[in-house]
């Protein structure tokens, strides 16, 4: 059975943010219930902005679902989620993501980067720094996806503009899908996925926060997590440490990968959202 994009956005906004994942904003009870709600809200407001995504230029979507969360919740909760949604979310129906991601990648000129720097800044995200070539404080002069293969190397969400989100639709999907039928607990399944985006590739915002020392420490941790999956006082240790530091050590690109994961699995029909949580 198909799902509307719109559907598919809502559950993977969802489903990520209420899996006890660690280091993250969770729904158990006395970890910040304020900030969950903000997430949850956020989750429809971008539902509501992407549900139209194709049918206005990439950069429009972006900034239109970062204008519409921050009039809701007035802080970053999104915005890695929205540029790993919008260009999948713009993909026709009708074709399968890893093959129209590339058109519309291909499309979006300088205007469209103009319009993504906007919503970067309007979002005020953590720990970006600067950098000598096409700084986020400027104006870009070079399409998205160039603007975004400068920083590639330091971010994950601006590698999948590169790579084609081969790091979500070849590593994340399988992995998800995977586990999924093992456990048969969706829960367990995004907890899996996570854990492993968190082994494989050292998490971009603990890097920016906390330097490249901390984020291949969460690696390693996440490995041995994921080495010893009957021994839960792994994925308790890993939680314990990442939380050490308030929001410092959120391993929030990981979760936005996961988001990213859920939303294809959905849309293309590897897993149905009505799947056992």
């Amino acid at each position: 059975m198909s799902v509307s994009v719109r559907d598919a956005v809502l559950a993977a906004c969802t489903f990520e943010v209420n899996a006890r994942k660690p280091g993250n904003v969770t729904s158990e009870p006395g970890l910040n219930n304020r900030q969950y709600r903000d997430y949850r809200q956020s989750a429809l407001e971008v539902s509501s902005a992407l549900e139209h995504a194709g049918q206005e230029p990439l950069g429009n979507t972006i900034l239109r679902a970062i204008e519409s969360t921050q009039r809701v919740v007035g802080h970053n909760t999104n915005l890695g989620i929205v540029l790993l949604l919008a260009p999948l979310a713009a993909v026709p129906m009708d074709e399968k993501l890893s093959e129209g991601v590339h058109d519309v990648i291909a499309k979006a000129g300088v205007e469209d980067a103009k319009q993504v720097y906007r919503a970067i800044r309007l979002a005020r995200a953590a720990g970006l720094g600067q950098v000598p070539e096409q700084d986020i404080a400027q104006e870009p002069t070079l399409p998205l996806q160039a603007v975004m293969r400068l920083a590639a190397d330091r971010d994950m969400v601006a590698r999948q503009y590169v790579n084609y989100f081969s790091d979500v639709l070849d590593f994340g999907v399988p992995i998800l899908t995977r586990r999924f039928a093992e456990q048969d607990s969706l829960e367990a399944a995004i907890i899996a996925v996570h854990l492993e985006f968190m082994a494989q590739y050292p998490d971009s915002l603990i890097a920016r926060k906390r330097g490249e020392a901390e984020a291949r420490e969460a690696a390693r941790l996440a490995r041995e997590a994921l080495a010893y999956r009957e021994d839960p006082s792994k994925l308790a240790r890993l939680d314990e440490w990442l939380r050490a530091l308030g929001n410092q050590r959120n391993p929030g690109t990981s979760a936005d990968l996961v988001t990213a994961t859920l939303f294809a699995a959905f849309r293309e029909g590897t897993i149905a959202v009505t799947a056992k949580w």
